[in-house]
This record gives C-alpha cells, structure tokens and sequence, in this order.
C-alpha cells in the first residue's frame, strides 16, 4: 500500500509557495525571529523601568547566541557576519550586561567580538577565575575565601549572591553577616537573589523579597549598589521594578506563560514531508508499535526527530502544522524521522510542516508552552534542545 509515496503532488503551487523559506536542501530548520525578540525586550524594558540583563545562557536559550546578542543591541568589536542579523546602535535600552551561566559561555562572546559587560550569574570554581578575568567577565560570589581570591587577581567587579529560599547558590540571607568585614573591604557592584516561583500568586515572591531586604539591610554596603531580583515572571507581577536592573530569560523568547504580556514567539521549527504512505486497519507504527491504525489513513514521515530537538516525549500527543492544519503525531518519535496521520489534509513529498511557532498561512500558532505541555516538558528544556543539530535561519 506504498503507491502513493510516488503520487504527484495533492497541494497546490500557490499553496505550497506560502512554506516558510528554509535553507536550500535542508530537511528541517529552525526560524528565529528578531523583529519579536527585539519587540519582547522593549515590551519588558518598558515595563520594569530599567536596564536589563538578558540571560543569553545555553546559547541564548538555543537561538543562537552571538545572533541574539547583536540583535538586543549589545556592543561588538566587528560588524556582524551572520545573515540576516543587523547590528543595532547602541542606545538606552541596550542591555545593561548580557547574562551567562558558564565561564566558556563568557569566553564564547568575547571570541564572537562582544565588548559589553557580561555577568556570570551561576558559580564558578576558584580555580576558574583567571579565566573570567581573561573574558573580562563579573563573576557571582558568596563565600568570602572566594572575594579575597577574586580580589587578589583583580579589581574588576563582582555581585555579591543571596540565596532567599532557592536552595541552589548564593549565601543564605540568615547567614550575611558572616560577610560584612569582607564587603566592607571588598564591596560588590551589585547583589541579587533569584525567585523560586515568582509565576505563582501564593506569596512566596514577598516572602523572598523581604528577605533579600533585610540581608540589604545587614551588609555595609555602599550607595550605588546595584540590587537585581527580577526574572521573566516578576515583570508580571509588578510594574516597574523597585531594583536597578532585571534579569529576563524565557520571556525574551515569547514563552506566552510568562503572562499577557503581548509576547511574540521567537523560534519557528520547521520540516519537509520526506515519505507519503497508504496503511490500513490494524497496521502499526513506530518502535514498539503504540500506535494502530483504525482506519485506511495516510501517513506522512518528517525529516524531524529527537536527535534535532522533537522530544520522544511527543509521541503520540503532538501536533503539528500542515497548510494551516493541525495533524496528530503518531507512534513512537524516533531519532531521525517522525510521522504524522495526514488523512485530511492534502499532502506531498516536499511539504512543509511546522513543529512549533507560526507556519506561512498565519494559523494559530503553537506555541512554546502548548507544545511543551503536550509532552508534559517544561518550556525551557523544550526551547533549549533545538541546538543540537538544526541550522537556523534568522530573520530580521
């Protein structure tokens, strides 16, 4: 029941001219939008009051870091050589700092050229601060051994962590005391606590604030001090900020979670139709066969799987786009190649369909958490896995 693998194609040209435009010979790839990214961190610029800090970790949230760093209008010693992305003028709403988690994530964008202030917001280990040096790059500190040895290399800057109840990083706010003789001497251009769960209307964002206000208050530290506590879900819960800076993440890619903020998506993944194929009833699909056919229906394979980024937990619960189409994913997604039961919809070799974000017709997109939920993924592990292997095609 192979015979309509080699059928002529069931859509029309105009129809089929409407794909989003992907690299010539590429069997999927992911579409970035910068025109959205930019229009998020104005949208979150407006709303705080102040300078953000856009974590641009995990290369920008897998976007593509020196892309994404460009296009929020961070300073580069060079003109951009990637297509489609303009360097913008540097202004009042370039970002404070770019934020990132890991000293080579910091060596990373000063070898792309970015001559900004970067702010490492995650330990380091001590005998990694040469490096950080060497990037130029503010390091999180919280153990006093750890500000004499930074201060013994340099006297470049450094953020003073306060953990409020993440449990994670950062020295405990009961315990700031401990520091005083050491930020008196050393003092830190900035302090920061990070919320555990600043999406949630159930208190627990006050209660770390009043925290991080009463460690404030026990530490000698100097007027100027930048103080920074805001994530993607804080700039929800209150407008402006109280604090100097914010630090964005996921909002800054169009996580629509983050509220009714009139966030844009960002990323777009797309894939070619690569197999057409006619089974019947009873017949199975996939590894370990999860999914049988009750009816004569059409099958279209997709040169996606979980080796680019399509998570294996889609299986049998995803969706996707085709011709403004939403068609169920079914059986196992494997690592090359998912399929999709197209019945209904008109279908051939070649044809574009869309994994997550908008497709060239306009339909309702499907969006970062939508997808991420039908899988039962959190949207930050989802958003974060399309680097593995799918080129990016960036869209001014």
């Amino acid at each position: 029941m192979n015979a309509a693998i080699y059928e002529p194609a069931t859509v029309q040209d105009p129809d089929r001219a409407l794909a989003p435009a992907g690299p010539d010979g590429q069997r999927a790839w992911c579409t970035v939008d910068l025109a959205a990214l930019r229009h998020n961190a104005a949208l979150l610029r407006a709303r705080a009051g102040v300078p953000l800090v856009p974590m641009v970790k995990a290369d920008a949230y897998g976007l593509g870091v020196e892309a994404v760093a460009r296009a929020l209008g961070a300073p580069f010693a060079t003109p951009g050589e990637i297509a489609g992305v303009p360097d913008l003028p540097t202004s009042h709403d370039a970002p404070w700092a770019l934020g990132v988690a890991t000293v080579r994530e910091a060596e990373q964008l000063r070898a792309f050229g970015a001559t900004g202030r970067l702010l490492c917001t995650s330990p380091v280990l001590p005998e990694e601060f040469d490096r950080l040096v060497q990037a130029h790059t503010t390091p999180s500190l919280h153990l006093e051994a750890d500000v004499r040895a930074w201060r013994a290399l340099t006297e470049a800057p450094w953020h003073l962590s306060i953990d409020t109840g993440m449990q994670r990083a950062g020295v405990p706010w009961r315990a700031v005391e401990a520091l005083r003789d050491v930020v008196a001497e050393h003092p830190p251009e900035g302090v920061f606590t990070h919320f555990h769960s600043a999406d949630r209307a159930d208190g627990t964002r006050e209660v770390q604030e009043a925290r991080f206000r009463e460690a404030l208050a026990r530490l000698p530290l100097p007027a100027g001090t930048l103080r920074h506590t805001d994530n993607s879900w804080a700039h929800v819960a209150r407008v402006p900020s109280p604090w100097e800076l914010t630090r964005p993440g996921i909002a800054l890619y169009g996580s629509p979670s983050v509220g009714p903020l009139g966030l844009q998506p960002v990323l777009h993944v797309h894939a070619r139709v690569v197999d057409l194929r006619d089974v019947t009833p009873g017949d199975t699909v996939s590894y370990e066969a999860t999914w049988t056919a009750t009816r004569a229906t059409r099958l279209a394979t997709i040169a996606i799987g979980h080796g680019d980024g399509y998570r294996r937990a889609l299986s049998n619960r995803g969706v996707a786009l085709l011709h403004g189409r939403r068609v169920p994913v079914v059986g196992v997604v494997t690592m090359d190649m998912t399929m999709l039961d197209v019945a209904d919809v008109p279908c051939a070799v070649g044809d574009v369909v869309t994994l997550l974000g908008r497709d060239a017709l306009g339909s309702d997109p499907l969006t970062l958490d939508e997808v991420a939920a039908l899988g039962e993924l959190s949207p930050y592990e989802l958003l974060v896995g399309w680097r593995l292997r799918l080129p990016r095609v960036y869209r001014p």
